[in-house]
């Protein structure tokens, strides 16, 4: 997978592009066609660094967005973020109700 990385008013180190791509790494193993991933993560006037991710799969968009004073806490918050609506978007299909199981008959003798 690949993944577009934009920093505002922050460059992008070698550590960062590394811990954001292994992050985005560990959610492709919820078996959900990710076709592209965006992450863009700018530092605010109060020192705060807030990240954002986009991932588009075919259904839509997933967009998760974390602010924090430290950025791996705030990648790390928005993986989970990410991480729990793939989990919902993959087992969307299994909750559904449409389909009511018919009561069995019993017998009486």
């Amino acid at each position: 997978m690949k993944v577009n990385i934009t920093g505002k008013n922050i460059d992008i180190t070698s550590a960062i592009r590394s811990h954001i791509e292994s992050k985005f790494k560990k959610l492709e193993k919820w078996q959900v066609d990710i076709i592209g991933c965006q992450a863009c993560f700018s530092e605010e006037p109060n020192k705060h660094k807030k990240f954002e991710a986009v991932i588009t799969v075919p259904k839509g968009k997933l967009v998760a967005s974390a602010v924090h004073e430290d950025l791996y806490a705030a990648v790390n918050e928005v993986e989970q973020k990410l991480e729990r609506q793939l989990n919902k978007l993959r087992h969307k299909p299994e909750a559904r109700r449409s389909e009511k199981p018919e009561p069995e008959e019993i017998e009486i003798e």
